[in-house]
């Protein structure tokens, strides 16, 4: 691949290659209840299912290793200030979480292993999470995306983020005015901007960009997970999770001493 290709094109270059290896892990793997909605039933059992590991295996060869560092460039944006994230910028783990607010799934991330990673490891400089909006379950849920980022324009996104997975909201739920008041319980000040940022098209565009990655990395469900470029499909639990940063980070210290000799 040139120097010269796009991030773009980079990403849709390597998308199919990620797709087949997360399908070929997921072979044999048990596969629990299948994730809610129309979508995530038409998808493949790798990123379709919160039971299904997309991700462990005891041995990577030096290849997929290397995809998973590309991967991980390619992805991790690492921008100082982003309301979005969580975590030193230079964190040597990034975690990066494909998302729906009306996934029920992505609600049990939140509530449950996210504040163990966070507490764990992003309190310790070791992990870093940001966000991404993949909103696959329409209207509703692009609204409510959009509101997300118009909290985070005030620097309350992660207590609104929270505020909408504190229960399952779908529908009516997450009307405007709905939404009005969540931002009002998690503290955003000015109600007004949160308003019109809300309907802005720069809500639009940061939207857009979010679900254009999603797609080019073949991400068909929520919630689906890269580990530094490594692939985790569903709400698996918290220990696959802290198995992973850890692993991710033991191979980043290594590198890093690797550079210094």
């Amino acid at each position: 691949m040139s120097a010269s290709a796009s991030p773009t094109r980079k990403i849709a270059a390597i998308g199919a290659v990620l797709a087949l290896i997360v399908a070929v892990i997921a072979i044999g793997v048990a596969v629990g209840k299948a994730v809610e909605g129309k979508r995530d039933d038409a998808a493949p059992a790798a990123t379709g299912s919160p039971e299904a590991a997309a991700s462990a295996q005891p041995e990577e060869d030096a290849g997929q290793q290397r995809m998973y560092e590309e991967y991980a460039k390619l992805t991790s944006r690492r921008a100082a200030g982003d309301p979005l994230a969580i975590g030193k910028k230079d964190a040597p783990v990034v975690l990066v979480e494909y998302a729906d607010y009306q996934c029920s799934f992505c609600g049990r991330f939140t509530r449950e292993t996210q504040p163990e990673l966070v507490k764990k490891f992003v309190d310790a400089g070791t992990l870093r999470i940001e966000f991404r909006n993949f909103t696959i379950y329409g209207a509703d849920s692009e609204r409510a995306a959009r509101a997300s980022w118009a909290a985070g324009q005030q620097g309350r996104f992660w207590q609104l983020h929270d505020e909408l997975y504190a229960k399952t909201r779908k529908g009516d739920a997450l009307a405007e005015e709905k939404l009005v008041e969540m931002a009002r319980t998690s503290g955003v000040p000015d109600l007004d901007k949160f308003r019109t940022d809300l309907k802005s098209a720069d809500a639009e565009k940061a939207l857009k960009k979010d679900q254009d990655e999603g797609y080019q990395l073949g991400v068909q469900s929520t919630p689906s997970f890269l580990v530094n470029g490594r692939p985790i499909a569903g709400a698996q639990p918290t220990g696959i999770f802290e198995q992973v940063v850890k692993e991710a980070a033991a191979t980043a210290a290594k590198k890093t001493e690797g550079a210094a000799k």
